[in-house]
């Protein structure tokens, strides 16, 4: 009685298949990991944005400045508008953000808040003369980490620009 075995012929068109979903499923995968991280930084823009309200009822403005680390320090009540040192109570909780790597906000000035990419999170407000933007830029390098740092005239963002392509933009 002949021994029945596949060919070769046989193996190869199943390792193909096999070969050719993995390749579907780790595709898939990758644009889920994606759009997790995309979702986080809309999540964590919509609470900086929520803090940045509160911080303006509490001290009558925006923290006037483009720097990460001012910001920060401002929302955590240890800086005015201006950002002048004052104690005030907080207007964030740490507790859902990153801090850039190997930094503790509540004890170095220099922390910055930083995506889910691991890039400082940008923000400005009043930056140019005249500032006609009604309120702040806020928002997320995306995933290639790049931001065109230029604004539109009156202090809008230059959403148009390439470089801002995949950014993630605050609420308003």
């Amino acid at each position: 009685m002949p021994h029945r075995a596949f060919t070769l012929l046989e193996l190869l068109a199943v390792l193909a298949i096999i070969g050719a979903l993995a390749g579907l499923m780790l595709g898939v995968g990758s644009h889920v990991f994606t759009r997790a991280k995309r979702t986080r930084a809309e999540g964590e823009l919509a609470t900086l944005a929520a803090a940045l309200e509160t911080y303006r009822r509490r001290h009558g403005d925006y923290p006037c400045t483009a720097d990460a680390a001012a910001l920060l320090q401002a929302l955590l009540g240890r800086r005015d508008p201006l950002n002048r040192p004052i104690t005030a109570p907080a207007v964030i909780d740490l507790a859902h953000f990153a801090p850039t790597a190997g930094t503790d906000p509540q004890a170095d000035p220099a922390a910055r808040l930083v995506d889910p990419w691991g890039n400082p999170y940008d923000y400005a407000y009043r930056t140019l003369d005249p500032w006609e933007n009604s309120g702040y830029i806020l928002q997320s390098a995306g995933p290639d980490g790049v931001i065109y740092h230029a604004l539109l005239p009156g202090g809008f963002i230059a959403i148009a620009h390439p470089d801002n392509a995949d950014n993630v933009i605050a609420p308003r």
